[in-house]
């Protein structure tokens, strides 16, 4: 894939490493040329010097043959403009731009834009290590709204089926890992001893699926 990166802070010099060593052709943007040196010698895409939301510098960028766009800026709004720019006027099949404020998230997931907030991911988060569990998240999606969180299959559930653990619209078991085989399971997969579950579960649900999982 082509991948424009914009912004070389830490987040985006990170990123940019590390799609570039997924073999993905990385194109990296900055106001500042200095801040390429982040990338250091091992980099082996492009840096284009100039601003996140001049159209002439998006195209030197290859904006119109890009398959994908990360604006992580400092600047909520410029991120925000190079990310709609992308969507509206280059067409670019995905883009994601990180956002500060996590007020202005929803409202931009609103108008189709996907958005990564790390200060709402990181307080659940660290609100998840403090508090102990016997869940272990895996995968925060969105801006830390939803969990994919994984846990053995208490001996209470052994021998129910996948409609126990299900509650619509808070929680859903995505996936069953059985004598070294992971697979989709259907409402009516039985649980087995050992099993271990994947659930896709919302952060302010995690209460509730505890309860069904007999850790409170």
């Amino acid at each position: 894939m082509k991948i424009i990166v914009i912004g070389c802070g830490r987040m985006g010099a990170g990123l940019a490493q590390a799609l570039s060593l997924q073999g993905h052709a990385v194109t990296v943007v900055d106001a500042d040329p200095a801040a390429f040196d982040r990338l250091g010698p091992s980099f082996k895409g492009n840096t284009v010097a100039g601003s996140a939301v001049d159209r002439e510098t998006l195209l030197a960028a290859g904006m119109e043959r890009a398959d994908g766009l990360a604006a992580v800026t400092a600047s909520d709004e410029a991120n925000v403009v190079a990310a709609r720019l992308a969507m509206q006027v280059f067409h670019v099949p995905r883009v994601v731009a990180r956002l500060y404020d996590p007020r202005k998230a929803e409202i931009y997931r609103r108008l189709g834009l996907h958005t990564i907030t790390p200060v709402t991911w990181g307080i659940h988060r660290m609100a998840e290590l403090l508090c102990y569990s016997r869940l272990d998240t895996v995968a925060s999606l969105g801006s830390g709204e939803v969990d994919i969180v994984e846990a053995e299959v208490p001996p209470l559930l052994v021998g129910r089926t996948v409609t126990e653990l299900t509650v619509a619209g808070e929680a859903q078991v995505v996936s069953i890992s059985r004598a070294g085989k992971t697979f989709l399971p259907t409402l009516a997969t039985v649980f087995h001893k050992g099993d271990l579950v994947h659930v896709a579960v919302l952060v302010s649900s995690a209460d509730r699926l505890r309860k069904l999982l007999g850790l409170q």
